[in-house]
C-alpha cells in the first residue's frame, strides 16, 4: 500500500471539495431563490451566504427575517444552531498530530461547514492523504466558491424559478442532510455505533418534543458525552 502523500496540495484539496461542491450548487441556488422570494435584494442574498455560510442557519435566517424576529433573537438562534463547528478544529487537529501546522488555521478554520469536516476527517482517517494547510484551503476554498456561485445564480433567476418544479425544490432541501451521510458513513466505524444512535435519538426528540435548535444542541451534548463516557470505558 502506497504511502499518504506528507504534504497535499492546494489542488489536492480542491479535487477534493468536488462531490463537496456538486452538493453545494443546487442547495445554494435553492437558497438564493428562497431569499429573493422573502423580499432580499440579490446583494443581501449573496452577503448572507458569504458571512453566515451555513445551509441550515440560513433558511432559518430567512424564517426569521420574515417573521420580524428581533435583531438579537435572530443572530442568538444562529450562533445557537452553529456551536458545533467550534469542535471542528479542535478533533481535526488532535487526528492530524502534534506535528500538524497551524500558523494558517484562521483562515482554512472559516470554510470547516459539516461537509468539509466530514471530508477532511475521512481522507486522514482513510490515510488517503497527510494533514497540510494547502489542502484544508483547497478544501474549504471549493466548496465555499460552490456556495457562494450558487447563491449567486439562484438570487439572479429569482425568487419564482421554483414555483413550477414543487418536487425538485422540496427535493433540494434533502440533498445538503444526504451529503454530510454520505460523508459520515465512509468513516463510520462499530465503536462509533453508539454515539451516532444516542446523538440521533436525542436530536430527534428535543426537535419534536421542544425545537428544532433544541435538538441539534441536545444531539451535540449527548454525543460528545457518549463518546468520552465509551472512550474512557475503553481505557
Amino acid at each position: 500500500m502506497a504511502d499518504p502523500a506528507p504534504n497535499p496540495s492546494f489542488r489536492s484539496g480542491l479535487l477534493a471539495a468536488v462531490p463537496i461542491a456538486m452538493g453545494y450548487l443546487p442547495i445554494a441556488f435553492s437558497f438564493g431563490v428562497a431569499a429573493t422570494r422573502a423580499g432580499l435584494t440579490g446583494a443581501e442574498a449573496f452577503l448572507l451566504s458569504a458571512l453566515i455560510y451555513a445551509g441550515a442557519s440560513q433558511f432559518l435566517a430567512l424564517a426569521l427575517i420574515a417573521s420580524g424576529a428581533p435583531f438579537l433573537i435572530t443572530a442568538f438562534t444562529l450562533a445557537a444552531m452553529n456551536l458545533r463547528h467550534l469542535l471542528y478544529g479542535p478533533a481535526l487537529m488532535k487526528r492530524a498530530g502534534p506535528g500538524a501546522r497551524r500558523r494558517y488555521a484562521w483562515a482554512w478554520a472559516f470554510g470547516l461547514t459539516d461537509e468539509v469536516f466530514g471530508a477532511a476527517l475521512g481522507a486522514l482517517a482513510r490515510g488517503r492523504v497527510g494533514f497540510s494547510e494547502p489542502f484544508m484551503l483547497g478544501l474549504g476554498s471549493g466548496a465555499y466558491s460552490a456556495w457562494l456561485a450558487g447563491t449567486a445564480a439562484g438570487a439572479l433567476a429569482g425568487g419564482g424559478a421554483l414555483e413550477g418544479w414543487p418536487v425538485l425544490s422540496a427535493a433540494l432541501g434533502f440533498l445538503l442532510p444526504a451529503l454530510f451521510l454520505s460523508l459520515l458513513l465512509s468513516i463510520l466505524t462499530r465503536t462509533q455505533v453508539p454515539v451516532i444512535a444516542v446523538a440521533g435519538a436525542v436530536t430527534v426528540a428535543a426537535t419534536l418534543l421542544v425545537s428544532p435548535t433544541a435538538g441539534i444542541l441536545g444531539g451535540m451534548v449527548a454525543g460528545a458525552l457518549t463518546g468520552v463516557l465509551g472512550r474512557e470505558g475503553r481505557e
